[in-house]
């Protein structure tokens, strides 16, 4: 009941304008099988769980279709949030940018100790504009993002435990192991109590306590 989604793009498991797609039509196909209840997202390799996007994309300076990229970017991990399931990202290694946004996306952040995790976007003059402004706020808190956000450093899984930016942390090499374990005590439990949890959960994030 678990489908486990590798980010495999050789060199640092960047997102471009073929592969968003692709994860959007795969969580479609997912969210159409009822035998799926829950997700785990991982990158390929030791080093990176993803470096976010493809730089490339943005480096011929045009504004127009810089900011069709970011669009493209921003609309790209919403099918992740969407997905009717659980989702969990298993973050081994590096989670930079649309890495980490793809990541904060997720219901539930499980990172190995060697993960490090930035939004470094205002480095080369961008901005994370895929979630990352929105999200992370809603995450770890206004002052905390800000840190974050503002200065491009990098935090430890430590420090992200600390924050709350990730649930757990786990010796290196076994976060997609406690992922897959943490989605098959989540499938075990009758999966429309646990969609309508996901759902409430989430709709009463901007909603006052009496709605």
């Amino acid at each position: 009941h678990t489908a486990l989604i590798t980010i495999d793009n050789p060199g640092a498991n960047t997102w471009d304008t073929k592969s968003l797609p692709a994860l959007a039509q795969l969580i479609d196909a997912l969210n159409a099988d009822k035998n799926i209840f829950a997700l785990v997202i991982t990158g390929a390799g030791e080093k990176f769980f993803s470096a976010g996007a493809d730089l490339n994309l943005f480096a011929a300076g045009d504004l127009d279709q810089a900011r069709t990229k970011a669009e493209f970017f921003g609309r790209g991990f919403e099918c992740l949030a969407d997905f009717r399931g659980v989702s969990i990202a298993a973050i081994n290694g590096f989670a930079m940018g649309g890495g980490l946004e793809a990541s904060l996306a997720c219901d539930i952040r499980i990172a190995e100790e060697q993960a490090q995790m930035a939004l470094p976007e205002p480095k080369v003059g961008l901005l994370p504009c895929a979630g990352g402004t929105q999200r992370l706020v809603r995450t770890v808190g206004k002052y905390r993002a800000n840190m974050m956000l503002l200065t491009a450093d990098f935090v430890s899984a430590a420090e992200a435990l600390e924050m709350g930016l990730v649930s757990e942390v786990v010796p290196d090499e076994e976060v997609e192991t406690r992922a897959l374990e943490v989605a098959r005590k989540i499938t075990r439990m009758p999966p429309l109590a646990v969609k309508l949890t996901k759902e409430v959960v989430n709709a009463g994030m901007d909603a006052s306590l009496e709605t």
